[in-house]
């Protein structure tokens, strides 16, 4: 039977139609999703050079101030309490990270920037994530106030006693909470005799608020963690 040409492209026309009009919804759904992803991954600042190691748990890359990402480490000028006697742990983690960014490329994904104003990151010097290294060698803690992303690394650090998991350590947070006190209102350690032996708070710590000072008994408020030291305390475990 003879079909016109027309009448053939009027079918396939309407064929058309109908598939476009069916597929439609679902194509633009596809096609927004790449859009967004594409976004998001267009919008995610890559930082990448040769960094200046601060502390622990900074450094200096690109002209950037960067904090890594869900660690906490030992403050520069903070000391820890090894087999009873003072350990410049903040030194030494600061030597940790040094050491593994030395001379290498450094490539970063920001994350956030924090109230300081500074980039918070994840940072990799050869394919090696710098947080989590930092952790598992016992030269941070996971910042869980941020993320639980170390928690297994910080695990497995406590449980080998490596680095700051190898003594006793005020909780870097807590230290800043102190250095931060006006100094008016400074002299706020707790030093605490017990069954425990000669023990020093810091306010934020877990015992800190239930912790009562009887001077008569030989406890003290001290200034600052060198004086509490000096007196014969060691810090709190939490």
């Amino acid at each position: 039977m003879f079909e016109p040409q027309g009448m053939r492209l009027y079918v396939h026309g309407m064929f058309m139609i109908h598939t476009a009009r069916r597929f439609a919804p679902r194509l633009f759904i596809y096609v927004s999703l790449c859009l967004s992803v594409c976004a998001s991954v267009a919008a995610t600042p890559v930082i990448e050079g040769l960094g200046e190691v601060r502390d622990g748990d900074s450094l200096r890359l690109a002209g950037l101030s960067l904090r890594l990402f869900g660690i906490d480490a030992p403050e520069r000028g903070q000391d820890c309490d090894l087999d009873g006697e003072p350990w410049p742990c903040g030194i030494w983690a600061q030597e940790v990270l040094t050491r593994a960014t030395a001379g290498q490329t450094l490539h970063c994904l920001a994350v956030e920037t924090d109230r300081y104003g500074r980039t918070v990151a994840t940072c990799q010097a050869e394919g090696r994530d710098l947080g989590s290294l930092m952790v598992i060698s016992g030269a941070a803690s996971a910042y869980t106030r941020y993320s639980g992303r170390y928690l297994p690394k910080e695990a497995l650090a406590r449980a080998a006693g490596r680095g700051i998991w190898g003594g006793q350590m005020v909780a870097p947070s807590a230290y800043r909470a102190v250095l931060q006190t006006p100094a008016a209102l400074s002299c706020t350690i707790k030093g605490n005799i017990s069954a425990h032996g000669r023990i020093f708070h810091l306010p934020g710590q877990r015992d800190y608020a239930g912790t009562r000072i009887t001077p008569g008994k030989g406890e003290a408020w001290f200034c600052s963690i060198p004086e509490a030291r000096a007196a014969g305390f060691r810090p709190a475990a939490r």
